[in-house]
Parts: structure tokens; sequence; C-alpha cells
């Protein structure tokens, strides 16, 4: 895929982002530890006629940091982003940590979002201080320490792929692992490798746990547009409750509930049913 990149100022903030196809608009806020080099679904969108815009959120990539003073402050630097390209319109895709930025977006500038995708996406307290993952992450994904640790297992990844994968799988899925890779293929084993090559925490990964928290139910309540909640009825990374909260809280939503393998919905056999559907949504509005 033809990936352009490039930054923008505005004011003396930096956004980072990227631009893939040249089709109908969506802005994707990707993931946490990611940035505007994510690709995990890209390749389907703009197969079919989508091009796809990703800032790297705050703290990740050369984004600001400083512009994650808060939600609505940050969805007004993603406007200003769309300005700049020039775009009016555009659907909105959220995934995993980037739900609370897609939904506050979604929320804020209903005249400039046709719809709003929720794939395996945070839509709620999540990781909290009581949670051991919470407490690991302060260590081994602050800044300073996260770059090492991003090393490790980018080495380990492109040595045993597989190996590495399985070591994962517990953080990704409910499934046993034997399950688990019944449903992947070398390609989903390959494109985990790519994505840990190009994976960085720097200072979003934490900000995303504190940004979390600013989400409430009155931002959920007040997307208009129509919206399409996608989770995987495994996945271990971010709770199946996060799905139904959302649905019970935005009015013109539709939940989809998937039998894949985990957290990763875009991988596995069952990557070709998410495509499907995702594109279904996007036609009919």
């Amino acid at each position: 895929m033809n990936r352009e990149v490039s930054t923008i100022m505005v004011g003396d903030k930096i956004i980072e982002y990227s631009v893939i196809g040249t089709g109908i608009p969506i802005l994707m806020f990707h993931g946490g530890h990611s940035n505007c080099y994510e690709e995990l679904g890209y390749a389907d969108l703009v197969k079919e006629g989508f091009s796809v815009i990703t800032p790297s959120r705050p703290g990740y990539g050369r984004t600001s940091k400083e512009i994650a003073s808060n939600l609505f402050t940050t969805s007004k630097f993603y406007a200003k982003l769309l300005d700049y390209l020039g775009v009016d319109k555009i659907h909105i895709f959220a995934v995993s940590a980037g739900g609370p930025s897609g939904i506050s977006f979604a929320a804020q500038f209903p005249e400039r979002t046709l719809s709003l995708t929720l794939q395996s996406a945070v839509t709620r307290e999540w990781l909290t201080k009581k949670d051991k993952e919470y407490r690991d992450a302060q260590i081994i994904f602050r800044p300073y320490v996260e770059k090492v640790t991003w090393k490790l297992i980018s080495y380990l990844n492109n040595c045993f792929p597989t190996f590495t994968f399985k070591q994962f799988i517990s953080s990704f899925s409910k499934l046993s692992s034997k399950d688990v890779m019944l449903q992947i293929d070398k390609d989903s084993i390959e494109s985990i490798r790519r994505m840990n090559n190009h994976y960085r925490s720097r200072h979003g990964f934490l900000i995303d746990l504190i940004q979390v928290n600013e989400l409430s139910p009155t931002t959920l309540q007040a997307v208009t547009c129509p919206t399409l909640i996608m989770h995987s009825k495994n996945d271990n990374a971010v709770p199946l409750e996060h799905a139904y909260f959302a649905h019970s809280q935005i009015n013109q939503s539709e939940l989809c509930l998937l039998d894949s393998w985990g957290h990763l919905i875009w991988l596995g056999d069952k990557a070709k049913e998410v495509n499907k559907k995702v594109v279904s949504f996007l036609n009919k509005e």
C-alpha cells in the first residue's frame, strides 16, 4: 500500500498523520502502542474504494503529547487536521484504546461525522490502579523504558514469529492456544510480526490510561450518527462489556458480536466476515 506520511503544525503543536488510498475518507483512531503506520484491516478498505487518514494520537509517533489535555480539546486538533486536508465530512473508525478518541470526536462534531465504527473498542472504565496490567504498564511502557520493551518484543518476534505470538495469546483471547492456532494462518502471523516492528508506546499509552476515564455516558449519548459496534466474544484485552455498554448508550447503534479468535478481529479465519460487514455498513451510510 502506498502510504503518505506527513505532519502539520497547529499553533506550536505537531500532528503526524498518514493517508492511504484515494477514495471516500475514513478517519482512523488507532489502538494502543500504535501510530500512523498502522495497517491492520487497511488493505481491504482501500480495495473497496476508501481512503484512510490516520493521525498518530497524542504522545504516539511525532504527535505532540500536549494536545491531550482532555478528549474534547484533542478532538479540535483532529478537526484542524481535516480542515487542512480539505475534508468536510468523514467516517470515523475507533479501534481498541482509540475508542474514547473516536467517540469524543463523533459527539463533538456530529455535523462532520457520517458514521462511527467501534472495533474492539474501549468505551468505559478500563485498566485502573487496582489492575495488575495497569501497574505493569506504568513500568514497562513508561517513556525511556518502552523503547527497550518494544525492541525486545520485535527482536523475538522477528526471530520466532509463531512462538512469540503464542506467548501473547492469553492477552488477546479467552480461547486456549490450541483453539486460537486453528484459526490463525501464516499471513496473520506475518501481520503481527510487522505490527510489532512499528509499535512504540512513547508517552501515548500512559495518556490513554488517563483519557479513558474522561469518557462519560453523557459523551456516548451525544453520538447521533449511525454506529456499528464490532467486538469478538473471545476478546480478553477489552472485555465484551465495553461493546454492550456502548450499544446501551448510543441511540443509533448496531451491535455485531463476532465468533473470531480474539481482540485483533482483522486477523484469522473471520477477517473476511469483518470486512464484509464493515463495507456493507459504510456503503449504506
